[in-house]
């Protein structure tokens, strides 16, 4: 992240929006977000809080073939569409989460038994030993990546750059994962884990997973998402 020449911000970690779900409620792992709108789990899913869920179900819809990008700059008739499909979700929606533990808490109290959600907290289901699992469905989902800036008004910019540098390196990186679950924007933090932690992580294959996460974009429309979103919370 340069401007002129200058260091701004760097890549810190990245990660999808997986599709998180209890094992025991799903002797095969779900492939589809579609498994959200199922009757038989009617109270039983939870949601972002978040335009994420408005991409997810756009991308039901198929509006992310064959550009992707366009996720993110829906027409009227599309979000409509996207509106609609939601709304027929909330039978099934439990509660909206906001934060990682809110959501952790739902999985461990049995109030939910599948959700779009982040790895951190399938990390943390898995150092609790709940039955979790975690899957991108075949529809793909959306994603981030997390950077950590300087501002341009920084009075000591040459200390916030020897931060950011001891912050990517790979031991650095591969504590932040252990804590997290997040995939570490330096892969030679992979030479400090397991074979198992650089499988879950897709260490061993980012190519082809980064291909089923579609990154975050500018929504240049966003007060007509944030519009639609909050329709579809307000629906009872």
């Amino acid at each position: 992240m340069k401007v002129n020449g200058q260091v701004y911000g760097v890549p810190f970690m990245w990660g999808p929006d997986p599709l998180i779900y209890d094992t025991t409620a799903f002797p095969q792992a779900p492939d589809s977000w579609n498994v959200f709108w199922d009757a038989k789990y009617r109270g039983k899913i939870s949601v972002w809080d978040d335009l994420s869920t408005v991409y997810m179900a756009a991308q039901v819809l198929g509006y992310d073939k064959p550009d992707p990008g366009q996720l993110y700059n829906l027409n009227d008739q599309q979000l409509e569409a996207v509106k609609k499909k939601l709304l027929e979700l909330k039978p099934n929606v439990r509660k909206m989460w906001a934060t990682g533990g809110e959501l952790t808490n739902l999985f461990q109290n049995h109030e939910v038994v599948a959700a779009m959600g982040w790895p951190l907290m399938t990390n943390q289901l898995r150092n609790s030993n709940f039955p979790v699992g975690e899957v991108i469905p075949k529809e793909n989902t959306t994603g981030w990546i997390d950077h950590l800036m300087i501002t341009a008004g920084s009075e000591n910019k040459e200390l916030a750059a020897k931060f950011l540098e001891f912050m990517i390196t790979a031991q650095t990186q591969k504590k932040v994962t252990e804590v997290t679950g997040y995939t570490p924007a330096n892969p030679h933090a992979a030479q400090f884990m397991t074979p198992n932690e650089v499988k879950n992580l897709h260490l061993d294959d980012v190519d082809n997973y980064q291909k089923r996460i579609y990154f975050w974009q500018n929504v240049p429309r966003r007060a007509k998402y944030n519009e639609i979103w909050n329709e579809v919370k307000a629906a009872q």
